[in-house]
Protein backbone atom coordinates (compact mmCIF):
# COMPACT_ATOMS: atom_id res chain seq x y z
CA UNK A 1 0.00 0.00 0.00
CA UNK A 2 1.28 3.51 -1.04
CA UNK A 3 2.12 5.60 1.47
CA UNK A 4 0.66 8.88 1.77
CA UNK A 5 2.29 12.40 2.76
CA UNK A 6 1.00 16.25 2.55
CA UNK A 7 3.17 18.95 3.02
CA UNK A 8 2.93 22.70 2.09
CA UNK A 9 5.33 24.60 -0.37
CA UNK A 10 4.45 28.67 -0.47
CA UNK A 11 0.65 27.57 0.63
CA UNK A 12 -0.14 25.40 -1.52
CA UNK A 13 -0.39 21.81 -0.67
CA UNK A 14 0.82 19.00 -2.12
CA UNK A 15 1.05 14.91 -2.08
CA UNK A 16 3.57 12.57 -2.06
CA UNK A 17 3.64 9.08 -2.56
CA UNK A 18 6.41 6.63 -4.11
CA UNK A 19 5.37 6.81 -6.88
CA UNK A 20 5.38 10.06 -7.74
CA UNK A 21 9.05 12.21 -7.71
CA UNK A 22 8.89 15.18 -5.32
CA UNK A 23 10.85 17.20 -2.86
CA UNK A 24 10.60 16.92 1.04
CA UNK A 25 10.01 19.06 4.17
CA UNK A 26 11.20 18.62 7.58
CA UNK A 27 8.27 19.50 8.47
CA UNK A 28 6.28 17.76 6.50
CA UNK A 29 2.75 16.42 7.80
CA UNK A 30 1.74 13.59 7.59
CA UNK A 31 -1.93 13.18 7.58
CA UNK A 32 -4.65 10.33 7.55
CA UNK A 33 -7.12 9.34 4.63
CA UNK A 34 -10.80 8.09 5.50
CA UNK A 35 -11.75 4.71 5.00
CA UNK A 36 -10.31 1.07 5.34
CA UNK A 37 -7.93 2.16 3.35
CA UNK A 38 -5.65 4.28 5.79
CA UNK A 39 -1.96 4.74 5.27
CA UNK A 40 0.85 3.05 7.10
CA UNK A 41 1.95 6.43 8.03
CA UNK A 42 -1.35 7.96 8.72
CA UNK A 43 -2.28 5.38 11.14
CA UNK A 44 0.63 5.82 13.10
CA UNK A 45 0.42 9.72 13.08
CA UNK A 46 -3.51 9.38 14.02
CA UNK A 47 -2.48 6.96 16.82
CA UNK A 48 0.09 9.28 18.34
CA UNK A 49 -2.78 12.93 17.87
CA UNK A 50 -5.09 10.80 19.83
CA UNK A 51 -2.20 10.07 22.74
CA UNK A 52 -1.60 13.28 22.95
CA UNK A 53 -5.03 14.62 23.45
CA UNK A 54 -5.46 12.57 25.76
CA UNK A 55 -2.60 13.13 27.61
CA UNK A 56 -2.68 17.04 26.88
CA UNK A 57 -6.02 18.78 27.63
CA UNK A 58 -6.91 22.17 28.67
CA UNK A 59 -7.85 22.36 31.70
CA UNK A 60 -6.91 25.11 34.71
CA UNK A 61 -5.16 27.51 34.24
CA UNK A 62 -6.62 28.34 31.01
CA UNK A 63 -3.96 31.01 29.74
CA UNK A 64 -1.71 28.20 30.20
CA UNK A 65 -2.86 25.78 28.91
CA UNK A 66 -4.48 26.70 26.12
CA UNK A 67 -1.99 28.47 24.17
CA UNK A 68 0.28 25.42 25.07
CA UNK A 69 -2.62 23.08 23.40
CA UNK A 70 -3.10 24.93 20.40
CA UNK A 71 0.70 25.07 19.22
CA UNK A 72 0.77 21.03 19.88
CA UNK A 73 -1.61 20.35 17.66
CA UNK A 74 -1.37 23.20 14.79
CA UNK A 75 2.34 22.76 14.30
CA UNK A 76 3.13 21.38 11.22
CA UNK A 77 4.47 17.47 12.34
CA UNK A 78 7.89 16.33 11.60
CA UNK A 79 8.49 12.69 10.35
CA UNK A 80 10.68 11.72 13.53
CA UNK A 81 7.97 10.72 15.77
CA UNK A 82 6.55 8.25 13.30
CA UNK A 83 9.73 7.09 12.77
CA UNK A 84 10.06 6.45 16.25
CA UNK A 85 6.83 4.14 15.94
CA UNK A 86 7.73 2.36 12.94
CA UNK A 87 11.17 1.63 14.24
CA UNK A 88 9.85 -0.23 17.46
CA UNK A 89 7.43 -2.14 15.19
CA UNK A 90 10.47 -2.84 12.68
CA UNK A 91 12.08 -4.52 15.42
CA UNK A 92 9.22 -6.45 16.54
CA UNK A 93 7.78 -4.08 19.29
CA UNK A 94 4.27 -2.74 20.35
CA UNK A 95 3.48 -0.21 18.85
CA UNK A 96 2.09 1.44 22.07
CA UNK A 97 5.93 0.84 23.44
CA UNK A 98 6.67 3.97 21.67
CA UNK A 99 3.79 6.02 22.02
CA UNK A 100 5.38 8.29 24.79
CA UNK A 101 8.62 8.61 23.45
CA UNK A 102 7.04 9.56 19.64
CA UNK A 103 5.13 12.16 21.16
CA UNK A 104 7.64 14.16 23.35
CA UNK A 105 9.53 13.94 20.29
CA UNK A 106 6.53 15.68 18.70
CA UNK A 107 6.61 17.95 21.82
CA UNK A 108 10.39 18.91 21.42
CA UNK A 109 9.85 19.59 17.56
CA UNK A 110 6.89 22.07 18.55
CA UNK A 111 8.86 23.83 20.93
CA UNK A 112 11.97 24.32 18.71
CA UNK A 113 9.36 25.36 15.90
CA UNK A 114 7.08 27.86 17.76
CA UNK A 115 10.86 29.41 19.21
CA UNK A 116 11.97 29.66 15.41
CA UNK A 117 9.11 30.80 13.72
CA UNK A 118 7.64 33.87 16.64
CA UNK A 119 5.60 36.41 15.37
CA UNK A 120 7.39 40.02 15.98
CA UNK A 121 5.10 42.55 15.48
CA UNK A 122 2.10 42.93 13.22
CA UNK A 123 2.76 41.70 10.05
CA UNK A 124 6.64 39.89 10.10
CA UNK A 125 6.76 36.06 11.01
CA UNK A 126 10.25 34.19 11.81
CA UNK A 127 10.53 32.13 8.81
CA UNK A 128 7.73 33.97 6.39
CA UNK A 129 9.12 34.19 2.79
CA UNK A 130 11.09 37.45 2.79
CA UNK A 131 9.73 40.35 1.02
CA UNK A 132 6.06 40.12 1.55
CA UNK A 133 3.93 41.51 4.51
CA UNK A 134 6.84 42.51 6.43
CA UNK A 135 8.33 46.18 7.61
CA UNK A 136 11.33 47.66 6.09
CA UNK A 137 14.30 45.85 7.46
CA UNK A 138 12.95 42.89 9.39
CA UNK A 139 13.25 40.60 6.69
CA UNK A 140 16.75 40.70 5.71
CA UNK A 141 17.33 40.87 9.93
CA UNK A 142 15.75 37.14 9.68
CA UNK A 143 17.47 36.18 6.79
CA UNK A 144 20.82 36.85 8.39
CA UNK A 145 19.27 34.54 11.62
CA UNK A 146 19.20 31.43 8.80
CA UNK A 147 15.31 31.60 10.15
CA UNK A 148 13.95 32.17 6.64
CA UNK A 149 13.32 28.70 5.32
CA UNK A 150 10.74 29.31 2.11
CA UNK A 151 8.81 26.30 1.33
CA UNK A 152 8.27 25.85 5.24
CA UNK A 153 4.15 25.68 6.28
CA UNK A 154 3.60 28.50 8.28
CA UNK A 155 1.60 28.77 11.58
CA UNK A 156 -1.42 30.79 11.97
CA UNK A 157 -0.34 33.24 15.55
CA UNK A 158 -3.08 33.62 17.77
CA UNK A 159 -0.76 34.26 20.52
CA UNK A 160 2.13 36.89 20.59
CA UNK A 161 5.24 36.23 21.05
CA UNK A 162 5.74 36.69 24.86
CA UNK A 163 3.27 33.88 25.21
CA UNK A 164 4.82 31.87 22.06
CA UNK A 165 8.18 32.12 23.85
CA UNK A 166 6.82 30.84 27.45
CA UNK A 167 4.69 28.42 26.14
CA UNK A 168 7.72 26.76 23.66
CA UNK A 169 9.62 26.98 27.56
CA UNK A 170 7.24 24.96 29.12
CA UNK A 171 6.31 22.44 26.46
CA UNK A 172 9.95 20.95 26.78
CA UNK A 173 9.47 19.84 30.52
CA UNK A 174 6.04 18.60 29.33
CA UNK A 175 7.83 16.06 27.09
CA UNK A 176 10.32 14.95 29.56
CA UNK A 177 6.98 14.32 32.09
CA UNK A 178 5.60 12.04 28.88
CA UNK A 179 8.45 9.63 28.76
CA UNK A 180 8.71 9.68 33.00
CA UNK A 181 5.38 8.40 32.67
CA UNK A 182 6.13 5.85 30.69
CA UNK A 183 8.15 4.44 33.22
CA UNK A 184 6.38 1.17 34.23
CA UNK A 185 5.22 0.68 38.28
CA UNK A 186 7.83 -2.03 38.88
CA UNK A 187 10.42 -0.27 37.38
CA UNK A 188 11.20 -2.93 34.69
CA UNK A 189 11.62 -0.68 31.64
CA UNK A 190 13.28 2.16 33.67
CA UNK A 191 16.77 1.27 32.07
CA UNK A 192 14.97 1.89 28.08
CA UNK A 193 12.97 4.96 29.84
CA UNK A 194 16.71 6.55 30.76
CA UNK A 195 17.99 5.68 27.44
CA UNK A 196 15.54 7.27 25.68
CA UNK A 197 15.41 10.52 28.42
CA UNK A 198 19.73 10.58 27.14
CA UNK A 199 18.57 10.29 23.43
CA UNK A 200 15.86 13.23 23.26
CA UNK A 201 17.40 15.37 25.35
CA UNK A 202 20.58 15.07 23.30
CA UNK A 203 19.43 15.43 19.83
CA UNK A 204 17.44 18.67 20.96
CA UNK A 205 20.06 20.24 23.17
CA UNK A 206 23.32 22.53 22.40
CA UNK A 207 24.94 19.11 21.00
CA UNK A 208 22.23 18.33 18.69
CA UNK A 209 19.45 20.64 17.46
CA UNK A 210 20.51 24.42 19.30
CA UNK A 211 23.81 23.43 17.80
CA UNK A 212 22.12 23.34 14.49
CA UNK A 213 20.22 26.77 14.37
CA UNK A 214 23.04 28.35 15.64
CA UNK A 215 25.60 27.15 12.77
CA UNK A 216 22.45 27.64 10.14
CA UNK A 217 22.89 31.40 11.62
CA UNK A 218 27.05 31.03 10.35
CA UNK A 219 25.73 29.92 7.51
CA UNK A 220 23.78 32.34 6.15
CA UNK A 221 25.68 35.02 6.67
CA UNK A 222 28.48 33.44 5.12
CA UNK A 223 26.07 33.82 2.01
CA UNK A 224 24.91 30.33 1.69
CA UNK A 225 28.52 29.19 0.14
CA UNK A 226 29.58 27.12 2.50
CA UNK A 227 28.23 23.89 1.24
CA UNK A 228 30.19 21.34 3.98
CA UNK A 229 28.46 23.58 7.01
CA UNK A 230 25.43 23.80 5.14
CA UNK A 231 25.70 19.98 5.55
CA UNK A 232 26.21 19.82 9.05
CA UNK A 233 23.35 22.40 9.81
CA UNK A 234 20.89 19.48 8.04
CA UNK A 235 23.07 16.76 10.37
CA UNK A 236 22.57 18.86 13.41
CA UNK A 237 18.69 19.95 12.59
CA UNK A 238 16.91 17.29 10.75
CA UNK A 239 19.11 14.50 10.93
CA UNK A 240 19.86 13.67 14.43
CA UNK A 241 15.99 14.13 15.34
CA UNK A 242 15.41 11.75 13.19
CA UNK A 243 18.37 9.46 14.50
CA UNK A 244 16.78 10.14 17.75
CA UNK A 245 13.34 8.90 16.70
CA UNK A 246 14.46 5.68 15.24
CA UNK A 247 17.08 4.89 18.17
CA UNK A 248 14.30 5.23 20.58
CA UNK A 249 11.83 3.38 18.77
CA UNK A 250 13.91 0.51 18.55
CA UNK A 251 14.97 0.68 22.38
CA UNK A 252 11.67 0.52 23.15
CA UNK A 253 10.58 -2.44 21.28
CA UNK A 254 14.00 -4.41 22.51
CA UNK A 255 15.87 -4.21 19.38
CA UNK A 256 19.42 -5.67 20.09
CA UNK A 257 22.06 -3.62 19.60
CA UNK A 258 22.94 -4.28 15.86
CA UNK A 259 19.54 -3.20 15.14
CA UNK A 260 19.80 -0.11 17.12
CA UNK A 261 22.49 1.13 15.63
CA UNK A 262 21.15 0.54 12.19
CA UNK A 263 18.49 2.40 12.56
CA UNK A 264 19.95 5.12 14.18
CA UNK A 265 22.33 5.56 10.92
CA UNK A 266 18.90 5.31 8.96
CA UNK A 267 17.20 8.13 10.81
CA UNK A 268 20.08 10.41 10.32
CA UNK A 269 20.44 9.39 6.57
CA UNK A 270 16.88 10.25 6.45
CA UNK A 271 16.52 13.31 8.25
CA UNK A 272 19.76 14.80 6.59
CA UNK A 273 17.86 14.06 2.95
CA UNK A 274 14.64 15.74 3.80
CA UNK A 275 17.44 18.84 5.53
CA UNK A 276 19.44 19.23 2.21
CA UNK A 277 16.52 19.07 -0.23
CA UNK A 278 14.41 21.29 1.79
CA UNK A 279 17.37 23.39 2.61
CA UNK A 280 18.28 24.43 -0.49
CA UNK A 281 15.15 25.54 -2.26
CA UNK A 282 16.27 29.23 -2.82
CA UNK A 283 19.47 28.90 -1.22
CA UNK A 284 23.03 29.62 -2.54
CA UNK A 285 23.51 26.01 -2.79
CA UNK A 286 24.91 24.08 -6.21
CA UNK A 287 22.02 21.80 -7.60
CA UNK A 288 24.43 18.77 -9.10
CA UNK A 289 26.13 18.38 -5.46
CA UNK A 290 22.58 18.30 -3.60
CA UNK A 291 21.74 15.37 -5.94
CA UNK A 292 24.47 13.78 -5.74
CA UNK A 293 24.95 14.02 -1.81
CA UNK A 294 20.98 12.79 -1.44
CA UNK A 295 21.62 10.12 -3.52
CA UNK A 296 25.05 9.29 -1.90
CA UNK A 297 22.67 8.84 1.79
CA UNK A 298 19.62 7.17 -0.02
CA UNK A 299 22.00 4.17 -0.85
CA UNK A 300 23.61 4.43 2.45
CA UNK A 301 19.88 4.18 3.85
CA UNK A 302 18.80 1.53 2.43
CA UNK A 303 22.24 -0.60 3.10
CA UNK A 304 21.21 -0.11 6.86
CA UNK A 305 17.39 -1.52 6.07
CA UNK A 306 19.44 -4.98 4.85
CA UNK A 307 19.12 -6.73 8.05
CA UNK A 308 16.99 -9.49 9.66
CA UNK A 309 14.99 -7.05 11.59
CA UNK A 310 11.67 -8.93 13.11
CA UNK A 311 9.46 -6.55 11.90
CA UNK A 312 10.06 -7.40 8.04
CA UNK A 313 6.51 -6.44 7.25
CA UNK A 314 7.56 -2.94 8.25
CA UNK A 315 10.82 -2.53 6.24
CA UNK A 316 9.13 -1.41 3.01
CA UNK A 317 6.75 1.01 4.45
CA UNK A 318 10.00 2.44 6.31
CA UNK A 319 11.66 2.62 3.04
CA UNK A 320 8.95 4.81 1.61
CA UNK A 321 10.18 7.62 3.22
CA UNK A 322 13.80 7.88 1.05
CA UNK A 323 13.82 5.53 -1.72
CA UNK A 324 12.73 7.76 -4.41
CA UNK A 325 15.05 10.20 -3.78
CA UNK A 326 17.85 8.85 -5.86
CA UNK A 327 15.54 8.89 -9.16
CA UNK A 328 14.54 12.36 -9.41
CA UNK A 329 14.84 15.90 -7.61
CA UNK A 330 12.97 18.62 -8.75
CA UNK A 331 13.26 21.75 -7.01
Amino acid sequence: MASVFSFSINGSTSLYTPNIRSSSSFYKPIVAKLGPNQSYWASIEADIEAHLKKAITIRPTEPVFEPMHYLIFSTPKSTAPALCVAACELVGGDRAEAMHAASAIHLMHVAAYTHQHMQVGPGPVVGRELGQNSKPGVGLQYKELGLARINEPKIVHKYGPNMELLTGDGIMPLAIELLANAMSPARKNSDKILRVITEVTHAMGSKGLVDGLYREVEWTRSGDGNEELFDYVCKKKEGEIHACGATCGAILGDGNDEEIERLKKYGLYVGMIQGIINGSIGRNYNKKRMEKKVEELRVLAMKELNANFKGKKVVGQIASLIEDFGVSIKL
